[in-house]
């Protein structure tokens, strides 16, 4: 996932590269599973090939959170489940909002993935006065009005926005101006926020043009150059030339 902005410092507080820090959710992810099946040790090169990264990156990384392991043994997993649970701040509880409840919020709302490593859904919010009362994951649905005064009743840092494009910016101001600091944006747009405010965006469509580009060479190298087919790109390409929209030639890849 990307952050919305492009101007954040290199390195987050105790030296750790924001890299760094975008890993050990991964590494925690692959910890919980051994600690689930009573793995008591992981060696490096085990623990990597479960978070789908290299062993001298994944030792290099730990070296930021002072575990260096022992040799011949490998690493304690509950120690850095805690550990790692420690840096990220599980170790504690954070009460999240989520607005704009569509498919997407009731489906994130619902998700129960967010209880079980320390964030709680504090409230629900949407701007259709329908939605207002509707329970969904058991929690009553609240109009955006009151959103000012969920904030900081609750004591909420961290939103979700879940809206359509167009009220996400909008949205995101309220937020940051109630107090919230961390945005998780699902909205298919880049927001605009204070440095004092951290975003990650999720995009899927971006995701998924990603996989379509690694599809399409994939499918190029086993054509192969003396197929006689044309490759991939020249297909689209030609396609594209026979396409029109409203306003002229269709271009070959559509813009997000």
């Amino acid at each position: 996932m990307a952050t919305g902005r492009t101007h954040r410092p290199a390195t987050r507080s105790r030296g750790i590269p924001e890299a760094t820090v975008a890993r050990l959710p991964l590494y925690l992810r692959a910890l919980t599973a051994l600690s689930e099946r009573s793995v008591p040790t992981v060696s490096s090169e085990e623990l990597a090939a479960a978070a789908g990264v290299n062993s001298a990156k994944l030792r290099k990384d730990f070296s930021y959170l002072g575990s260096y392991g022992t040799r011949g043994v490998g690493y304690d997993v509950e120690y850095l489940v805690y550990q790692i649970s420690r840096e990220l701040g599980l170790t504690q509880d954070w009460p999240v909002v989520i607005v704009g409840i569509g498919n997407l919020g009731a489906a994130l709302a619902n998700y129960g993935g967010f209880a079980s490593r320390g964030f709680r859904v504090a409230a629900l919010i949407d701007a259709d006065p329908a939605m207002a009362g509707k329970p969904v994951a058991g929690i009553g649905v609240q109009h955006t009005d009151e959103l000012e005064h969920i904030i900081e009743s609750n004591g909420v840092s961290i939103g979700v926005i879940a809206t359509p494009a167009g009220a996400a910016q909008q949205v995101c101001d309220r937020l940051v101006a109630a107090g919230v600091t961390s945005i998780l944006n699902f909205a298919p747009t880049v927001l605009t926020v204070p440095d004092r405010v951290d975003v990650r965006k999720v995009d899927l469509s971006i995701e998924l043009q990603i996989l379509a580009f690694h599809e399409q060479r994939k499918a190029g190298e086993e054509a192969g150059p003396d197929s006689g087919a044309p490759a991939p790109a020249a297909r689209a390409a030609a396609a594209a030339g026979d396409r029109k929209g409203p306003d002229g030639d269709m271009p070959a890849v559509m813009p997000a």
